[in-house]
This record gives structure tokens, C-alpha cells and sequence, in this order.
């Protein structure tokens, strides 16, 4: 037990050091290339002053992730399927990012392209999970101990979870630090959970590499940001949580785990359903950490509400966790 929790913390600084030594090259070579952010026009007033920011920090994250995982695992089917879900989310990420960037506008690849992507990648997991992994086709209901046999629906559930959890975070991505301190907060939660499920602790040190990497990006992501993760970042981290879930029949409690995540979300949604049917809008923008922009409120304050808020989610969703695997 000691030389496991002696390579989970080993991979997680090792994530952390990897970021810190490596951004400020990185973010000198982008500045050099011109690799900036390009601002909606429909954003907040305050964002423009954003434009030209490097973007595309994900690469970064995930080579200090991939870096130590691939030294100090033992590469089981169950990390290695989280690990890939992450890295091709990340690569359908860097294209949008890319192409973002290569047209000189806020719009990335086509939805389409997005969506059989992200299809192809689930796929991918549901396969590794369910034929390597050994997971079944069960999903979950911790807070009242029911289990629910999806049988042949469990792609699609897999499909949601994945496309879900990738939107999710990448509607967070909106604030300098705000996805990247939420993630890693979730993160640490399935440190906890991985820890308590697996047996071999691959899980448990990719999740420590996620989470080092994470707080090593803050570094510069922080307000005011050196260089955002765009895309390339936010839906990696989204695949890696997604896949987490996944391994872990924690995709039903992931709802409270990355409770920030599912409000983002919904503001979204109650919006643009709320525009679409009754011609009104509920904020003043969405996500809703542009609601509280608009409100006046730092974009400081927001971050550290947003991180409390995401902090408390998490701790009453390993509760729960814990609670069920007892029970």
C-alpha cells in the first residue's frame, strides 16, 4: 500500500512540475506564432480585452499527464481506457482549437464533425470497458441503492455521458482558472474513489496526474491568464472525467460530483428554452458565470465562489460514494 500511494504522489507532482517547467517556453512559442484566442463578439466587453491570449494550453496538460502515467503505471485496460478517452477528446479539441485559430474566428470544426467524433471515441470506451475492463451494462443509483441493466442501451449511455460531461466543461471554460480549478476538484474526488475501487491504483495515479497537471496549469491560467486551455483542455479533462465515471459505475453520481459542471449546463439550457418559447431570458447571458459578470462581480469573486461551490459538490458526492460502497 505504501509504494502504490508513493507512485500516485510521485505522478501527480511529477504532473504538476512537468506543467510549471514547461508553460512558460510553450506559452513564448505560441506568443511567437500568434496562437491566440479568438473573442465571440456577442461575449462580455470585458473578454475583449482577452483576445490575442494564447490558447491551446491542453497540450501542455496532457503531456505532463501522459508522461508520468505511461512511466509509473502498470498500463491495466481500465486506466488506459480513461487515459485514451482523454487524449482523443483532447486531439478532436486541438482541431477545433486549430481551425479556430488557422480562420481568424470564435468557430471552430462543424458540429457534425463533432458529434461522429465524439460517437467514434464512445465507442472506444464502451468497448475497453465493457470487453477488457470487464464492466457490465449496469448503471448505478447510489443515493437509493438501485442498479438499472441498460443491456444493448449502454453505447448510448456512454454516448451521453461522454458528450455530456465534454460540454459540461467546456461551458465552464469561460473565466481565467474556472474549468481548469473545478476539474481538478472533481479530480480529487475520484483520487478518493479510485483509491477505495480499484485494486491496482492505476485509476488512483491517473487521476493524480489529472489533478497535478490541473493545479500546475492554474499556474498561468489564473487571473489574469497567461494562456487559456481552449478546447484542447476542456474537453480532455471533460473525456478524462467521463471516462472516470465510466470505470468507476460513478456516472449516475457524477451529477453531484461535478454538480458546478451541471449548472453551467442547465443555464444553457433554461435560456435558450426559455428564449426559444417565451422570447425572454432568465440571465442577462449564459453560462451563467457571464450572469454574474454582468451583475458586476469580479471575475475573481466568481472563480472562488464557483471553486467553493464545486468544492462543496464534491465532498457531499465522495459522502454519498462512501455511504453506498458501506451500505
Amino acid at each position: 500500500m505504501g509504494s502504490v500511494s508513493g507512485r500516485v504522489l510521485i505522478a501527480g507532482t511529477a504532473s504538476l512540475l512537468t506543467c510549471l517547467f514547461l508553460s512558460p517556453k510553450f506559452i513564448a512559442f505560441l506568443r511567437r506564432r500568434e496562437f491566440g484566442q479568438n473573442i465571440r463578439e456577442e461575449g462580455p466587453q470585458g473578454h475583449h480585452a482577452k483576445a490575442g491570449t494564447p490558447t491551446m494550453g491542453g497540450i501542455i496538460i496532457f503531456t505532463a499527464i501522459a508522461v508520468p502515467f505511461l512511466l509509473l503505471s502498470t498500463r491495466d485496460w481500465q486506466s488506459l481506457g480513461v487515459f485514451g478517452v482523454a487524449v482523443a477528446c483532447a486531439l478532436l479539441g486541438f482541431a477545433d482549437d486549430y481551425t479556430k485559430i488557422v480562420k481568424r474566428r470564435s468557430l471552430g470544426l462543424r458540429a457534425r464533425t463533432k458529434l461522429v467524433v465524439t460517437v467514434l471515441i464512445s465507442v472506444g470506451l464502451w468497448w475497453v470497458a465493457t470487453q477488457k475492463a470487464n464492466i457490465g451494462p449496469t448503471v448505478q443509483f447510489r443515493f437509493v441503492d438501485l442498479t438499472v441493466d441498460l443491456g444493448p442501451l449502454f453505447p448510448v449511455f456512454i454516448y451521453l455521458v461522454v458528450a455530456g460531461t465534454t460540454t459540461a466543461v467546456n461551458f465552464t471554460d469561460g473565466l481565467d482558472g474556472l474549468a481548469a480549478g473545478c476539474a481538478a476538484i472533481v479530480l480529487l474526488a475520484y483520487i478518493g474513489i479510485t483509491f477505495i475501487t480499484t485494486g491496482d491504483r492505476d485509476l488512483t495515479l491517473l487521476a493524480s496526474c489529472l489533478v497535478g497537471a490541473c493545479i500546475g496549469f492554474l499556474w498561468f491560467n489564473s487571473f489574469p491568464a497567461s494562456i487559456f486551455m481552449g478546447d484542447t483542455g476542456s474537453l480532455g479533462l471533460g473525456g478524462a472525467i467521463a471516462g472516470l465515471a465510466i470505470m468507476t459505475n460513478t456516472e449516475v453520481l457524477l451529477i453531484l460530483l461535478g454538480g458546478i459542471f451541471v449548472i453551467e449546463v442547465l443555464s444553457v439550457v433554461i435560456q435558450v428554452f426559455s428564449f426559444q418559447v417565451f422570447r425572454k431570458r432568465v440571465f442577462l447571458m449564459a453560462p451563467i458565470h457571464h450572469h454574474f459578470e454582468l451583475l458586476a462581480w469580479s471575475e475573481t469573486k466568481i472563480i472562488l465562489r464557483f471553486w467553493i461551490v464545486a468544492a462543496a459538490f464534491g465532498a457531499i458526492g465522495f459522502t454519498v460514494y462512501q455511504l453506498s460502497i458501506r451500505g
